[in-house]
Formats: C-alpha cells, structure tokens, sequence
C-alpha cells in the first residue's frame, strides 16, 4: 500500500469512534416508512446514555399513539424500561404532527420526542414540500415554511407541558428524526432547552436563524449516504445546518470528526455494496441513500 494511503488511513481512523453495532443493518421497506412497528431496544436495567436514549426516544415517536390504546401502551412500555412515566402526547391533527414529553423522576431528565416524516401521510408530504423559506418571529431569522406550520400546530401544546413539568425537571433534552428533528429544532429556538440532539435531520433555516440557538448544545447525527441530511439544497435561498455533522460510516462506526474526503469514499463504498448485496431483493428500499434515513439504521450506531 502507498505510504500516502497508510497515513491517511492512520488518520482516519483516529478520528473514528469505534462502536460495533450489534443490531443489523435493515435496508427494508418497513425499517423506512413504518418505524414504529418495531419492538424498542431498550433493556431493562441497563443505563444508556443521552443520545442513546434519543435515538430511540425518535424511533418511538412513529407509534401510533394516537390511534389507541394498544399503540398507547407500546410507548408507555417501552419508556418504562429506561425509567420515564406518565409521557404526554401531543397530536395536531389538522397538520398530521405529533410527538411526546416525558420526565424520568429518578433524575428529572425531560425529554421531547417529535415524529418524522410518515410516508403515507399527505400532510406530512405537504409540508416537507414547502420549502420556501419564511420568517420566524418566534426568535428571528427564517425558515422552512412546511417545519414553521408543523411546529406552530403542536407549539400551545407543548408549552402546556413544559410549564407543567418546569418544576420536576433538572434538564430538557429535545430530539426527532426527519420532520421531526426539524420541528426540534424550531422549538430549541423557543424554549432554550439544555441540548438539542437531532436524526437525520434536514436544513431547517438560515443563517440568522442558526445564529438563535447559539451557545445551545447541539448533536446532529448523520448515517452515511442519507439523503434527507442534504436537504434543502444550500444553494437554495441560503439554507444552512444547525450543529456540526457527526457522521455515522457504512459499517455504522461513529466518526464525528470525518473530513469530507473520508465522508466521500465511505459513501461511494456504501453505494456500491449496497447495490450488490441489497437494492435487488424484494422488500427492500431501492437506494442506499433512502435506506440510511430509516431511525433503525441510527438506533444501531448510538444504542449499545
């Protein structure tokens, strides 16, 4: 091997957080456009660490909660592993947007989990098409006009609940996958919270509305080749990213500080083996690039 492949690969790997998923890979259909149906990963008794806990916390937003009360209880189940009660939904029907708060009592940590993108949903859809940019007086800047009305149908809702739970939580935590790590971002500008963790997510606004959540913590995973990450285009009418990319490779190995010729490579590799082993067997999702944004394909890289 050159020498001047050795020392590259020398570097790059330093810069890679080793983590080797133990949850497969799922280029399924169902793994993409019904997340919710899967059993949580959480275990009882087993302590995981906050983006571990978002990642699935983003996952279990896609429940169906609000269909009844079998769907109700997979969610309450499934947090009661992991030490959260009593969570609170919040649905906006006329928008199709939802999501979920919950406190844990043994530490006050609060969490508040928005769902994506439900492909089935024409609202949803709508709204993800509506990609003009528009004023957000909320703090200041503009932003994505479908993520401003999708936040603005749950905001009354969720400012009930974190007035409710103000004085029982330490820190507030706020995640979502797709649309819904966009409505996330839209609320870290409202209620400041301690951190704000986002999946897949997309661009959400501008620069002058990035610079609101300035000196907030902000974690922004992105799985190798997926192509929502990249969207709206930023080219287009000065869309930019909140938080720095922490890239996840196509073995599902955390590398936070990859440059962009180390995130190039690993993705034409995924490409490529994707199409061999994956894109022609029936029941799976065509692309690499739609496969990564399923929440499965981020839970396996942050849960242990």
């Amino acid at each position: 091997m050159p020498r001047e492949c050795v020392a590259t690969k020398k570097k790059l790997n330093a810069k890679m957080e080793v983590h080797m998923p133990t949850i497969p890979y799922d280029p399924s259909l169902n793994a993409l456009n019904s997340p919710g149906l899967r059993p949580t990963v959480f275990t009882a008794g087993v302590n995981y660490d906050i983006d571990g806990l978002c990642a699935e916390f983003a996952r279990l937003a896609y429940i169906r909660y609000e269909n009844g009360a079998a769907e109700r209880q997979q969610l309450d189940q499934a947090l009661a592993l992991v030490g959260f009660q009593g969570a609170v939904t919040f649905n906006f029907a006329g928008d199709d947007v939802h999501g979920f708060g919950a406190v844990r009592q043994a530490d006050g940590l609060a969490i508040l989990a928005f769902r994506g993108t439900d492909p089935q949903s024409i609202s949803d859809i709508a709204d993800d098409l509506k990609f003009n940019l528009t004023d957000w007086p909320e703090s200041a800047g503009q932003v994505h006009a479908g993520f401003a009305g999708a936040a603005r149908g749950l905001r009354s809702a969720v400012e009930n609940w974190l007035q409710e739970t103000g004085p029982t939580r330490s820190q507030l935590i706020l995640t979502g996958h797709s649309l819904g790590a966009a409505i996330a971002t839209l609320f870290a500008s409202l209620c400041k919270p301690s951190a704000l963790v986002t999946i897949g997510s997309p661009r959400v606004g501008n620069a002058a509305f990035v610079a609101t959540l300035n000196g907030l913590p902000i974690t922004r995973y992105v799985d190798c080749c997926d192509l929502i990450t990249d969207l709206p285009p930023p080219t287009l009418s000065g869309y930019v990213h909140a938080g720095e990319s922490n890239y996840i490779t196509r073995k599902g190995e955390l590398a936070p500080h990859a440059d962009d010729a180390f995130v190039q490579a690993d993705r034409s590799a995924a490409r490529d083996d994707y199409l061999l082993n994956c894109a022609w067997r029936i029941g799976n999702v065509v692309v690499r690039d739609l496969a990564d944004h399923a929440p499965i394909n981020y839970v396996r890289s942050l849960v242990p």
